[in-house]
């Protein structure tokens, strides 16, 4: 009998303002969290792979989907 792992956590973290943050996307088997910066304020942005909240959220997402469909699907 196979023991199924939880499905992955989304975790949202605040900045020091409402506009910028990060969507972790954590791991229960122990792999490490994939994390998913964003900030809202482009004029802020000094690295190209930030993302605004929205598109955190959508990455982080489907993330999380893809792997909970490895878990229900395994090879």
């Amino acid at each position: 009998m196979a023991i199924a792992l939880p499905a992955p956590r989304i975790i949202p973290h605040r900045g020091v303002d409402d506009d910028s943050g990060s969507i972790e996307v954590w791991f229960a088997d122990g792999r490490k969290s994939v994390r998913f910066y964003w900030d809202n304020l482009v004029s802020r942005w000094l690295s190209p792979n930030k993302l605004t909240r929205e598109q955190a959220i959508e990455k982080a997402t489907a993330l999380a989907r893809a792997e909970m469909d490895k878990l229900d699907n395994p090879e």
